[in-house]
Formats: C-alpha cells, structure tokens, sequence
C-alpha cells in the first residue's frame, strides 16, 4: 500500500476504531475469581454477574481460577488483551498482600491493572470444630502457649485474608501456630469439619449457614465491628485483642491499557448492579458491606492497602515461598 493509500485508509481505520470503544462488549465478559466456588468472593462476583450482564447487553461468566494466594488468576488477567472482557475480582490478597508475602510475583498489582471499583469488604470469622474444647479466643492462645507449634489453622492459601488472620493472631499473643493451607475457602473449612485441623479463620459467607446450623463453632470475628445479621459474636478487636483488623476486600480490575471509556461503563454498570436491593440484601446477609469508589480511587485504595500490609507481613514472619 503506497502513502496515498495509507492516508486515504486512516480516517476509515479511526472510524472503525471509534466504533469498536462504542460498540463495546460485543462479546461475552469473562470475571476471573481467585478462589473456589462458595468463597466470599465467588459469592459476590456470581451476585453481580447477572445484574451487570443486563446492564452491559452482554452474557458475564464467572471463572474460578484459585491458587498461589490469587497469583494464579492474576497473571490469566494480566496477560489478557486490555479491551474490558477480561476482568479480575482483586481482593486483599493479590492487590494488598501478596507483593509482601511473595518473593516473586508474576504481576505488578499497580502497574499491570487498570482498577475499575471497589465492590465490597467481609469480615472472616474464627471457627473451630462444635467438638472442640476451645470456647474463645483465651481457650485458644492458652493452648497455643502451652503446646507451640501444635495448633493448626486452615485458609484457602498462601497470603488470603485467612492465612494473615492466623499470623496476625500469631504476632499479638506471641504464640506459634502451623498454617495448612488449602485452594479455596470451603476446603479449608473442611479441613475443621474433619478435625484435620485445629481453626480457621473462614470467610463469614461460607461459614455462615454451618455455623447457625452448629457444624461449627465461632469464636471471634476478624473486623473491627460487630456484624447486625449475627451480633451475638464479637470481634476479636473486643475480645482483648484491640486493633486486630484483617479484613477481606473485592473489587474490579481489567488488564492495563483498558480504555478509560470501557473503564467507566464498567464502572457505571458495576455501581449500578450494587444498588439493586435483592443483590444488597443478599450480600447484606451474608455479612457482606458495599464499598464505593471510581477507578481513581480505588487505585489509591491499592496502593495504601500494599503500603500497609508491607510491614504487618515482615513483622508475622509469614512467607508463601
């Protein structure tokens, strides 16, 4: 193709283009969730998917890819195109923790995203087997005191909210406790179901329905504050252990390079999806809070969230290497 070719081509090529950003989705949206079916946040991306699939004209599909603390389905996001049908639910673990826990990433959790919204907090719950001796969270330290090393905690994996509940626990009582991890939440409530391990810090959502119907026993929340759909279990930050705070978050993010355009009606239909009452009430009762935010500020929500769990994770000793 010679020059008058290419100049007489470029004004049809910025046509189809601008049409491609206008027309978008014109494909099935795929959201990447970094754990397994009936996690927190398998829960709330399967609770969004049809509401933002009405609002996007498109079909969303949920994916679970667990492992290695969400690394796993990070770096499927990170190595997608950018143009919006890829997105990834974050959380605590891939855009807050892990940067400390990993030696090696295989992402930037700032430089190879492009953050959409923040969507939602949980708090986790300790829970033990309903035939543990362990009664509360004292019960716990003091046979942690008494036998170091011998008390087991389970989590969906290396560097999840769950994981650093054991190892917070760990660094304010100055106990020693053994991480088991597993590949997804529900294993690792398994894991105490089946007495293969002492506790868990589990996510609220799948702990819930089991632990009303006594399969097992909480102990303790990991937030700051009381949830009103289950009050009679406290924090631990009101349990005497002031301050303790590990808290799971979620929220959208797409390859770098998404185009602002797709970013915001993403963002838009994803605000939107949040307001209808029957997806809050169901989060709501699963112990579930909305979070707002733009792409802007859930960017500078990231990068406070790895500035503050850089430190807690080398004072806890964890490690995932």
């Amino acid at each position: 193709m010679n020059r008058r070719s290419l100049l007489l081509a470029a004004p049809a090529l910025a046509l189809a283009g601008g049409a491609r950003a206008q027309s978008f989705p014109a494909r099935p949206i795929r959201i990447i969730v970094t754990i397994g079916a009936g996690s927190a946040a398998d829960i709330l991306t399967r609770a969004l998917a049809d509401e933002l699939g009405r609002r996007l004209g498109q079909s969303v599909v949920v994916e679970n890819r667990p492992g290695a603390g969400g690394n796993i389905a990070g770096e499927v996001v990170r190595r997608a195109d950018p143009d919006g049908r890829t997105l990834l639910m974050a959380t605590v673990s891939t855009h807050g923790i892990n940067p400390a826990l990993y030696r090696a990433m295989p992402f930037d959790p700032v430089a190879d995203f492009a953050p959409i919204t923040l969507a939602a907090t949980s708090p986790n719950v300790l829970v033990v087997h309903p035939d543990s001796p362990y009664r509360s969270v004292a019960d716990i330290v003091a046979a942690a005191r008494a036998r170091p090393g011998e008390l087991t905690y389970s989590s969906g994996g290396s560097g999840t909210s769950q994981h650093l509940g054991g190892a917070v626990l760990e660094q304010m009582t100055g106990v020693r406790l053994t991480h088991v991890p597993f590949r997804s939440a529900p294993e690792s409530i398994n894991a105490v179901l089946g007495q293969q391990t002492t506790m868990t810090f589990a996510s609220v959502p799948a702990a819930l329905g089991m632990a009303q119907g006594g399969r097992l026993r909480p102990i303790a929340l990991s937030g700051l504050r009381p949830m009103a759909s289950w009050p009679e279990v406290k924090p631990l930050a009101e349990l005497g252990l002031p301050g303790f705070d590990v808290t799971a978050w979620f929220g959208l993010v797409g390859p770098a390079r998404t185009p602002a355009a797709v970013v915001e009606q993403i963002n838009a239909a994803t605000r939107a999806a949040l307001e209808v009452p029957a997806v809050r009430e169901r989060l709501a009762g699963q112990g579930m809070q909305v979070l707002e935010g733009g792409p802007a500020e859930f960017g500078a929500f990231i990068r406070s969230e790895i500035a503050r769990w850089a430190p807690i994770v080398r004072a806890s000793g964890a490690t995932a290497d």
